[in-house]
């Protein structure tokens, strides 16, 4: 596929990635969590981890029914799972709602089915996994506003599911888009979705990016 030739080309290629700030210290008193969906996990990582109020996101693997899943295997799009972004963010600072609003604007095409760009499979489908009773309520209401909205010509296609269990991916696919800016796939693909990010919504943009729970 034109993605794992792209990744394999920029795996190889670039060395020596941009310093990456650190994600304070101190953990806000009560954190949220939700695990979300949009295809690869590079871009969507890349979008939560420039949002005020996030505390961290990590790439990973959601959705599926197999134990300890690898990227190799999920590529293969049997494995059920689909690439994933956890994040895990201040509720005080950023609200849910506002969570949903950039995860489904600017994050990916919500419209599209078992695809997002270049990427095709299950693998790459929209979905949210929610982890509580309250996320399943907000999210399902929030889909159905967007549908009767018009907005899209298309109907939602996004999962929404409970949360059974994330698996982070391997560490060099951790704060991908940070590292190498300069790879072919985050140019074309993934930086326009983090430039989306800084000019829409410029009350929740940071430059310091909270990193995943990897590193």
């Amino acid at each position: 596929m034109i993605k794992s030739t792209l990744r394999a080309l920029a795996v190889l290629s670039i060395l020596g990635a941009p310093a990456m700030a650190a994600t304070p210290s101190v953990a806000p008193a009560r954190l949220d969590t939700v695990v979300v969906a949009g295809g690869c996990f590079w871009g969507v990582q890349a979008v939560f981890q420039h949002m005020k109020g996030v505390v961290s996101a990590t790439s990973g693997y959601a959705g599926g029914t197999v134990s300890s899943p690898g990227y190799e295997r999920v590529s293969t799009g049997t494995t059920g799972h689909a690439e994933s972004v956890r994040v895990v963010f201040d509720p005080a600072r950023l609200s849910y709602d506002k969570l949903l609003e950039v995860f489904f604007t600017v994050a990916h095409d919500p419209t599209e089915v078992n695809r997002q760009g270049p990427d095709v499979g299950t693998q790459y489908r929209s979905a949210v996994f929610f982890s509580n009773p309250a996320q399943h309520q907000a999210t399902s209401a929030y889909v159905s506003a967007l549908d009767k909205s018009g907005k899209y010509h298309k109907p939602i296609a996004t999962q929404i599911a409970p949360l059974r269990g994330f698996y982070p991916a391997e560490s060099y696919h951790q704060d991908y888009a940070t590292r190498h800016p300069e790879a072919a796939y985050i140019v074309y693909n993934d930086a326009p979705k983090i430039e989306a990010l800084r000019k829409q919504y410029p009350s929740l943009w940071q430059d310091r990016i909270a990193t995943s729970e990897m590193r």
